[in-house]
């Protein structure tokens, strides 16, 4: 984490809100996932930060991408300017996956010139990636248990894994290959064993479809792996212990292994530093206004489910209070039972672990501005 001083520097230098990225921090996760997870390649999930300098750190560092938009994609693909055309065209067979399972025409019509790798869960989508994109790669997105993920997918995606090889068929009828499958058990999964049924359901699909006269060759085990947001969520090489195993079990070598991490990789990079701008007292509690909210920064209390501890750079005795964006709306309220010392208004309070799903959501709400995004540790 960066440290309270470092944090309040930067706050006078640049003002508040502030959203200050450390990028050792991304190094270090991603080296944690390769060190616990040998075997899984990578994939970071744009979706979690789509910040260009987030996904060059990144992408210099040796990871693989999961986009779900053609947006995100060039933005990864700006990264090759300077490539040949074959590296070019390699890198996006073997370091990009389009993981969003709907797309729409015009999107398949962009994708189709880079014959990219690409999801699917239902015949529809076979039919479209056929008529504007059949130089494209395909992943079959199996459902899975997401019970006791934060963030619930299977109710959107994944096909059913009884219709999981007649999807197949139809894809190499119509003339695509399907190169593996995918899955994904929920955003910050702490129940464990949600990847132990999907690595066991897809197993079973892999058998059937040999058995078919199919032969996958890919197995994209999605994303969940939860960031370390406080104590209760258990250590990341408890779940990658078990994964090898699984994995070791049931998927000869030959079956390649990748993976789209997002939160783990870009949770505790991201701080964000705001400042108090009004103080009242309601109902016998104390009340905290600073310069940002769940309309900016602190979005993910609504769309993602989490909660982000504001804390004070003053010491002193604390006890429960309020404190509230700085929008016009009753909904933006970041904590009604916070823990902090009587502050004045222009006190700096910052929140920790706060880099996935928080700025890549921020909104212009009430004529408010995101917050100033500053980077450290670059290189």
């Amino acid at each position: 984490m960066v440290a309270a001083k470092i944090l309040k520097e930067l706050a006078k230098e640049h003002g508040t809100p502030l959203f200050v990225v450390d990028h050792s921090e991304l190094r270090k996760n991603l080296m944690q996932f390769n060190k616990y997870l040998p075997r899984v390649q990578p994939y970071y999930a744009v979706k979690s930060n789509p910040d260009p300098e987030i996904i060059r750190t990144l992408f210099n560092a040796g990871a693989a991408f999961d986009v779900a938009s053609i947006r995100e994609f060039k933005e990864v693909y700006s990264n090759l300017k300077g490539k040949s055309n074959k590296e070019k065209s390699d890198y996006v067979w073997n370091k990009i996956i389009y993981a969003h399972p709907i797309k729409s025409e015009e999107t398949l019509r962009e994708l189709n010139k880079y014959e990219p790798l690409v999801t699917y869960d239902n015949s529809e989508e076979v039919k479209k990636i056929k008529k504007f994109a059949p130089d494209a790669g395909l992943v079959l997105r199996v459902k899975v248990p997401n019970t006791g993920s934060v963030v619930e997918l299977s109710s959107k995606f994944g096909a059913d894994s009884g219709e999981a090889v007649e999807l197949i068929k139809q894809s190499f009828d119509a003339g695509m290959k399907v190169e593996g499958l995918s899955f994904h058990v929920g955003s910050q999964c702490t129940n464990f064993e949600n990847y132990v049924q999907a690595l066991n359901l897809c197993a079973g699909i892999f058998e059937e479809a040999e058995l078919a006269g199919y032969e996958l060759t890919l197995l994209d085990i999605g994303g969940g792996f939860p960031a370390p947001y406080n104590e209760d969520v258990e250590p990341f090489k408890l779940l990658a212990r078990k994964l090898n195993a699984e994995l070791k079990r049931l998927f000869p070598k030959k079956v390649e292994i990748i993976a789209e991490p997002g939160r783990f990789m870009v949770a505790t990079s991201g701080t964000i530093v705001s400042k108090i701008i009004g103080k009242a007292e309601r109902d016998g509690k104390k009340c905290y206004y600073i310069n940002d909210g769940v309309y900016h920064t602190y979005n993910g209390i609504i769309y993602d489910h989490c909660t982000y501890p504001v804390k004070s750079f003053k010491k002193g005795e604390k006890e429960v209070c309020a404190v509230f964006g700085q929008t016009c709306d009753a909904l933006d309220t970041i904590g009604l039972s916070e823990f902090l010392p009587d502050l004045n208004i222009n006190d700096f309070v910052y929140s920790e672990n706060i880099g996935a799903y928080s700025a890549a959501a921020s909104t212009w709400f009430n004529g408010f501005p995101p917050a100033k995004i500053v980077h450290i540790n670059q290189k």
